[in-house]
């Protein structure tokens, strides 16, 4: 890999790691530390996820209009602020507002990373984009680990600890992201405009699959937001919950020379990697739905685990695939905001059903979700065979 994609990935992995001292106890500080109920908890993770969507929007935009540099610079910055103020007071109702700048900072960031990671290494494919996904779960490896350890001494050390790792952060790209430029201004300004017609077919495919890697993101937050709360109510410490996380981070850096080698010989069509990914998930559920101790929320991680290294990595492939020159930074930005929009969706949604009906019936109508995603999946390719035929045809 070239040396400017690493200076990414070990950005990525700081970044990741510092963000993963908290997100996956946010439920449990709002429910069992601030007495909020898990509707509440959700309103409260909604509004964090609705504030990275706009982040991630605008962090597209900006990568294309004034580099990935600057983009993430404002990012990093504006996050390291917030959690300055959420280290001083993380107290109600304070503990939303700086919630809320941290999912807007943090949001401008991912754009950038994976739009400069596709830059740096055009000719990687996806191995840039799998590169990236295996040093997010590095970071979420370290920092849930760490994070579930330093907790249990005080939860005041993990935002001292979030706070230590973005300034880590923020002086990396200061001092090396400079000379990381993708020169997608230039780019965009020396290329003719395309036909409306084929940058369309290129959004609807983008849309199709967005649209189910938006109801897999619903099911997926609720790992950590309900089913969090749930295994302290059965008995499950919050050491052994974060180790949860500890083995998805490093399964997942493990097992990813395997899963590629089994995608390349069995699954060498996106649509039925992402589908066979669904599938998986659903699996994952039904286990976790009918698990009463640890090593049954093991093994339904464990399985979580393999159907999102078939998912994940596949969507920012596809936009980067899709994207017209110049406009990398916006396809990037519309696949991030998508993901953080299953995750803002996800808690109040899972917070309300479990509040009125109660666990089993979350888990049910979570499982329809991914059934819906199979079928707007399925879209992908015909949208991409209408596109060539329209792009192709004689008539044309």
């Amino acid at each position: 890999m070239p040396k400017n994609l690493w200076l990414i990935i070990i950005g990525m992995v700081i970044n990741v790691t510092g963000s993963s001292f908290l997100w996956p106890l946010n439920t449990i500080y709002l429910h069992n530390y601030l007495g909020k109920s898990l509707s509440v908890a959700g309103i409260v993770l909604m509004a964090n996820a609705f504030a990275t969507v706009v982040g991630n929007l605008l962090g597209g935009v900006l990568f294309d209009k004034i580099g990935g540099f600057r983009s993430i610079l404002v990012g990093a910055a504006t996050t390291m602020l917030a959690l300055v103020g959420i280290t001083i007071n993380h107290g109600w109702p304070m503990y939303v507002i700086w919630m809320i700048i941290i999912g807007f900072g943090s949001g401008l960031i991912f754009p950038s990373m994976y739009a400069m990671a596709g830059s740096v290494w055009k000719d990687g494919g996806r191995k840039a984009f799998n590169a990236l996904y295996v040093s997010q779960n590095v970071g979420v490896a370290l920092g849930s680990s760490l994070g579930g350890f330093i907790a249990s001494f005080s939860f005041d050390y993990i935002f001292v600890a979030n706070t230590v790792m973005y300034l880590i952060f923020f002086l990396l790209v200061v001092f090396t992201y400079r000379n990381l430029e993708s020169g997608s201004i230039l780019q965009a300004t020396a290329l003719p405009e395309q036909k409306p017609v084929r940058d369309k077919r290129k959004i609807y495919a983008l849309m199709a699959v967005c649209a189910g890697y938006l109801l897999c993101w619903v099911g997926y937050v609720q790992w950590q937001s309900t089913i969090s709360s749930y295994t302290q109510e059965i008995g499950i410490s919050l050491t052994q919950y974060s180790m949860l996380w500890t083995l998805n981070g490093a399964l997942i850096v493990l097992a990813q020379p395997f899963i590629n080698k089994a995608i390349q010989r069995f699954l060498t069509k996106v649509k039925m990697q992402m589908i066979v990914g669904m599938v998986i998930f659903i699996g994952s559920f039904i286990i976790a739905a009918f698990a009463t101790d640890f090593s049954g929320f093991i093994t339904a991680m464990v399985i979580l685990t393999i159907g999102e290294m078939l998912v994940w990595p596949a969507v920012p492939t596809i936009a980067d695939e899709l994207a017209p020159k110049g406009k990398e930074g916006f396809y990037q930005g519309v696949v991030n905001s998508t993901a953080t929009a299953g995750r803002m969706v996800g808690p109040i949604l899972g917070g309300f059903l479990v509040d009125v009906y109660g666990m089993q019936v979350m888990f049910i109508v979570l499982m329809g979700l991914f059934v819906i995603a199979i079928g707007t999946t399925t879209l992908y390719d015909k949208i991409l065979h209408a596109k060539k035929v329209e792009t192709y045809s004689p008539a044309k």
